[in-house]
């Protein structure tokens, strides 16, 4: 069973609600630090207009007593602390709290007062148990400091000013990290279910059952995957299911010259064959059995060869017709044996760059199945002629033909079209499949055209030398 942090669905859900979570706790933080600096710039501003605004009324010279009542009349009317002195020392008796003079307006402080600048101060203040913001106007004559308006006030806590609004942002995240965390679930789930579905399909595969699909769903990243996977899968099917027949073709044609070989030499080592005529057949036909084991073993190593991409090819430029008319002249006595006649219509001319070898090993094969299957007095052709393609090579007999819904499989390994016909012959069931490979290999295709009980043509076509 998968534990909770070896199941990527729940990583990727914690992950989410993770980081939803930090979201709304960072953005709680963000405007409450953006919310208090926002009540301070108005406190600080709120009050040095304040403060501007009554030092207005001063119009130079000593500070009057008409002035100092304006500002205690107004100061029993603002929600600020308002004060008025001449001294700044004087701020120490005026103030609710003990301060150190020194520390309120200090030497820099002064020079501000005197240029005109306001001063603002801010500290907390344990007698209120809250931050203190104040702002020092100074009232100038002449470039002398006759005065200063002193206001301060003590800030409201921000859990104050915000307990409505910290309320609500708590019953909204809370309700958004709910809601975003079973949304997140619902989507996680829909979006890794075809992931644990590609892993049951793999183990399954795994142990042999290569018929597991995954059900597609998307067209994104994770559907591109599951056609991938069921691409795969299909296509282990399928060599899985060439592999058993394959291997089955192999033991059923091994089988026949097996059993052959087995039965005669019994029959030879027993004594029950005494006539030494007939321990010459029987000789004869264990002689043949294995060779045609020997081509049977010989032609599936070529077939290996040419599936692993081992087959390697020593081309070179060299005459078709030429190779055609050397290669035809040992086929002399096995069609004078079946009276059949031969035609060359050749074009000299053609160019190709290949294997002799192996063009060799593709006619070979071709025309012993058009020897094969042409009864006596017929005829074979062989045209050679240039094409769009490059050349056609033709080879035509007027043998018993082969019925249309078997030439698609012709090129498969140990297909055939009458098997008890070819056992007969010696043949193996792997050279059309040989040959077609091989043409493939020179950058040419192969077509059978053929009717029953007509003949066939086999059709190859290369790509030519330029000259």
């Amino acid at each position: 069973m998968t534990s909770f942090s070896d199941s990527l669905f729940k990583k990727l859900w914690l992950t989410v609600t993770a980081t939803i979570l930090v979201t709304v706790l960072y953005s709680f933080l963000l405007s409450y630090l953006f919310y208090e600096k926002l009540y301070v710039d108005i406190v600080e501003k709120s009050l040095i207009e304040e403060g501007n605004r009554l030092a207005g009324d001063y119009s130079g010279g000593p500070l009057t007593n008409e002035l100092k009542e304006r500002i205690e009349w107004y100061n029993e009317k603002s929600e600020s602390e308002v004060f008025l002195v001449s001294n700044p020392k004087e701020l120490s008796a005026c103030l609710p709290y003990a301060i150190d003079y020194s520390t309120l307006i200090g030497k820099e402080e002064r020079e501000q007062l005197l240029n005109g600048e306001p001063v603002f101060k801010s500290g907390f203040e344990e007698r209120f148990g809250r931050k203190i913001l104040s702002v020092a106007i100074p009232l100038l004559d002449n470039s002398r400091l006759e005065g200063i308006i002193y206001l301060y006030v003590p800030l409201a806590k921000i859990s104050e000013l915000t307990v409505d609004f910290s309320f609500l942002w708590l019953i909204g995240g809370v309700t958004f990290i709910v809601i975003a965390a079973f949304l997140g679930f619902k989507m996680l789930h829909k979006l890794t279910r075809p992931l644990a579905a590609m892993k049951e399909a793999a183990e399954r595969v795994s142990i042999g059952d290569y018929s597991a699909r995954v059900d597609i769903q998307s067209k994104d990243e994770i559907g591109q995957l599951a056609r991938a996977f069921n691409h795969m899968s299909e296509s282990i099917q399928k060599e899985d299911e060439k592999k058993r027949e394959f291997l089955a073709d192999v033991s059923h044609e091994l089988r026949t010259p097996i059993s052959y070989i087995k039965g005669y030499s019994e029959a030879l080592e027993t004594g029950m064959i005494t006539n030494s005529v007939e321990q010459q057949k029987y000789l004869k036909l264990i002689n043949r059995e294995a060779g045609r084991m020997v081509k049977i073993v010989a032609d599936l190593l070529d077939l290996s060869r040419l599936d692993a991409d081992e087959y390697k090819l020593v081309k070179s430029p060299f005459s078709l017709a030429q190779l055609i008319e050397d290669f035809i002249i040992k086929y002399g006595p096995a069609l004078g044996e079946k009276k059949i006649a031969l035609s060359l219509e050749l074009d000299p001319d053609i160019i190709i760059n290949g294997d002799e070898g192996r063009m060799e090993q593709i006619f070979q094969n071709l025309i012993d199945n058009s020897i094969r299957y042409t009864d006596c007095e017929g005829e074979i052709c062989i045209r050679l002629s240039k094409h769009s393609y490059g050349c056609l090579l033709e080879i035509k007999d007027t043998g018993i033909g082969i019925p249309e819904e078997d030439i698609k499989n012709l090129t498969n390994r140990f297909y055939r079209v009458n098997k008890g016909r070819s056992r007969a012959d010696g043949g193996t069931g792997l050279g059309l499949a040989i040959a077609d490979k091989i043409v493939q290999l020179h950058e040419g295709k192969m077509e059978i055209v053929s009717k029953l009980g007509e003949g066939t043509t086999v059709k190859i076509y290369f790509p030519i030398v330029l000259i």
